[in-house]
């Protein structure tokens, strides 16, 4: 297996990703309640969760663009208080913000610090987190979001386009993952080698597909690509 780059997975790969968006939204009820409190009062944060998900569900061509999703999502809370969209965008700060206020694992900054002197990293998640306010961009050769590319993991297309813009062929990019589906079959059914994440001691249950790589953290990664290079 001869690996000239690496596409890495955000959202529970390198932090825990419930945590982020749990602080997101009090972080927006917290916001509504001072400054909009008609709108907070009618969409509590179930409420609002509810919503999200119908929207989500009423909106399939949405479904790789959580930021869209979200800001419809907005949209219908403040309209249902009689407002227009003059405050969606303000709304939608508040809660990005505090979505990227992430925590991430313990072995992240110096295992990306390691890979990415070693080789070209490219990030590829479903998810919207922003790596530029994380503080982590600087690691990262590309970075590939299912809403800007305008399909999401496990298609193909994505993980053709993170291979593109390396200028690596997919069977010498590594993908490391933490979700079976999504990044380890999709990956593997690129034509990418895989690496699965498994930080919670889960069983592996895809048994078409076998991960290349099975990887406790990212600091197992690190030893692997260094022994390799010896």
């Amino acid at each position: 297996m001869r690996i000239l780059a690496l596409s890495l997975d955000l959202d529970d790969t390198l932090w825990p990703v419930a945590p982020a968006i749990q602080l997101a939204e009090r972080a927006l009820d917290d916001w509504l309640r001072r400054h909009h409190a008609a709108v907070a009062e009618r969409w509590p944060i179930a409420a609002l969760r509810e919503l999200r998900d119908q929207v989500s569900a009423e909106r399939p061509d949405l479904a790789h663009d959580f930021t869209a999703q979200r800001l419809l999502t907005l949209q219908h809370a403040f309209a249902s208080c009689g407002f227009g969209d003059e405050h969606v965008e303000a709304a939608f700060e508040v809660y990005f913000q505090a979505r990227n206020r992430v925590e991430c694992y313990a072995d992240v900054a110096p295992a990306l610090a390691a890979l990415s002197a070693r080789l070209p990293l490219v990030s590829i998640s479903n998810g919207n987190a922003d790596l530029a306010r994380i503080g982590l961009r600087g690691h990262f050769a590309h970075c590939i979001s299912a809403r800007e590319f305008g399909a999401a993991k496990p298609d193909a297309a994505i993980f053709h386009d993170a291979c593109a813009r390396l200028g690596v062929a997919p069977e010498h990019v590594l993908h490391i993952g933490d979700d079976a589906h999504l990044d380890v079959v999709g990956a593997h059914r690129a034509g990418l080698r895989t690496a699965w994440i498994n930080r919670h001691d889960a069983a592996w249950t895809h048994a078409e597909v076998e991960p290349d790589l099975h990887l406790r953290d990212l600091d197992e990664l690190v030893r692997w690509i260094d022994r390799r290079a010896a």
